[in-house]
Parts: structure tokens; C-alpha cells; sequence
């Protein structure tokens, strides 16, 4: 079972969400809508069976909508939503889909936040031990500068599974990894936190990029990590802005080639089976 951990949709005519942020001249191959009938025809000829959406909106009518489509669309095995972690209605939002069986995290896209310590904030942290009490897993929307944090999220609560997107993006563009590596070891100490091999081509060169530029970041990863910890992610629509879906998923195969098929099948599937509990989806 191979499985895409982080995906996205958007319609750009639902008048309820803000796609502004697409509006930027650099991200005019992204600036239109996306949905399961796009995707799909791109994970049959990769040889993906599953994918994990993952929410755009700081809105809770966003995880109605992906539900929805979840529901139509067996491939999408599970939707990782948003709930207002500061907000004192925080755990009545989580309540109104924790039951559903693809509703399997929540996100906050923490990077964007004028705050660089947002998510060590105690109201914050009221709102993350709601989702440890429930059981639900936390993507981590880092950039390197907030990498620091997530020790102390793990180390506050040991039993929220925590997940690293994109390897919190690393300057993969300039060649920049010691930081960054220092930060992700201290991270990966902590058993309750996983990481995403997902988002590197947009972090390197978007012309530029190859396979082995990627490399060095994976091997990193994996090292800190173990196979066990880490899942593949295309981050489609978004890598569209350096590369295909096919360039993506070929380009990790080329980073992981080396491995056992049984930590490959860990990356490719298994470990965002186990964390997402999409078996249950």
C-alpha cells in the first residue's frame, strides 16, 4: 500500500475560503482550483493507492467540504482539518468530526503566524492537549527558524503524535543544513514526533532542482529519524511549482533506493498507515 501523507484541494469559486494567497505572480501555476478528479489519474500512474489531505484554511467549513469529498472519493483515506487552538470552543469544533472515519489530524499553518513562537504560546498549548486528550495527531507547518519548538511541544505533551511537514522546509535552494540538522536531531529524540519527506523540490532551485540535491536532506532524515518515523508526501498541487507529481515521487524513489524494501514500504505507506490510523479510515 503506497500512500500520498499530504495533499491539497482547493476550489477557487467557493467564496468562503481565502485563496488569495495564491494570487502572487510566482504562484500563477497554482492559482486555479484543484480537486480528486485531478488528482486521481496522477496516483494511478504513480501507483498510489491512498492520500492524506491536508487542510489550507484556518476555517472549520474547510473539513466539512474535504469530508465531503472524502466521502466521494475512496483514494482519499484521510483528511488532517483545522480546529482554532486558542479558542475556548476549540474542543466542541474537534468533537464535531473526531467521529468521522477519515478525519484523522489537524493542522495550523503556524509558519505564517507574525508570532515565531506561536506554538509554545499557552493558549496554544491549552488548545494541543485537547487533541492529546482526544487522541489526535498535529502537523507541524514549520520553517527552520521555528524547528526549535518542537522539542518543547513533545516534551509538554509525550502523548500527542506530532509530524513534521516538509522537513520544516531547509534551505535546500543555498545548501544550508547544519542549523537545520541540529534542530531536526534534537526533534527526532522525541519517539512521539514523526516528519514528512514532503515539499523539498519547492525548497530547492524550482529550474534548477535534481534527485541528489534532495538527497543529502533525506539521508538526514532518515538518520535522525529511522524509516519507521518518516513518510512520503507530494505536497501536490503545491510542488507543481518545481515539478510534476511523477518528478516528485520518481525523485524520492531515487533517494531511498538504497534502502530495504521493508523500510521503503515503511516510508512509502506504512508509517503514515500507523500514525493517521488509516486503517480505520
Amino acid at each position: 500500500m503506497i500512500v500520498d501523507s499530504h495533499q491539497h484541494f482547493w476550489d477557487r469559486s467557493l467564496k468562503q475560503f481565502d485563496n488569495s494567497w495564491q494570487e502572487d505572480p510566482k504562484l500563477a501555476k497554482i492559482c486555479h482550483s484543484f480537486l480528486p478528479a485531478d488528482l486521481q489519474p496522477l496516483l494511478q500512474a504513480n501507483g498510489v493507492d491512498k492520500c492524506v489531505f491536508v487542510q489550507t484554511q484556518h476555517n472549520v467549513e474547510e473539513n466539512r467540504w474535504a469530508l465531503g469529498l472524502a466521502d466521494h472519493n475512496d483514494f482519499v483515506a484521510g483528511v488532517v482539518g483545522w480546529v482554532d487552538l486558542t479558542s475556548a470552543e476549540c474542543e466542541d469544533q474537534l468533537l464535531e468530526f473526531k467521529d468521522h472515519p477519515k478525519f484523522v489530524g489537524i493542522r495550523h499553518v503556524t509558519q505564517d503566524e507574525a508570532d515565531d513562537d506561536f506554538i509554545v504560546r499557552d493558549d496554544v498549548s491549552r488548545g494541543l492537549a485537547v487533541l492529546e486528550k482526544h487522541g489526535v495527531p498535529f502537523d507541524l507547518l514549520f520553517y527552520t527558524k521555528h524547528l526549535k519548538h518542537t522539542a518543547t511541544v513533545a516534551d509538554q505533551l509525550p502523548n500527542l503524535p506530532l509530524v513534521i511537514d516538509h522537513l520544516s522546509k531547509p534551505e535546500i535552494k543555498i545548501g544550508n543544513i547544519e542549523q537545520w540538522r541540529k534542530d531536526l536531531a534534537n526533534a527526532a529524540q522525541r519517539e512521539n514526533v514523526y516528519c514528512k519527506l514532503s515539499g523539498m523540490a519547492t525548497e530547492a532551485d524550482w529550474e534548477t532542482w535534481k534527485p541528489s540535491d534532495l538527497k543529502p536532506y533525506v539521508d538526514t532524515a532518515i538518520e535522525l529519524f529511522t524509516p519507521e518515523r518518516l513518510m512520503f508526501g507530494s505536497d501536490w498541487p503545491v510542488c507543481k511549482l518545481a515539478a510534476d507529481y511523477g518528478q516528485v515521487f520518481d525523485a524520492l524513489k531515487f533517494c531511498i533506493r538504497d534502502l530495504s524494501q521493508a523500510e521503503q514500504d515503511a516510508i512509502l505507506g506504512k508509517t503514515a498507515i500507523q500514525f493517521y490510523g488509516l486503517d480505520d479510515a
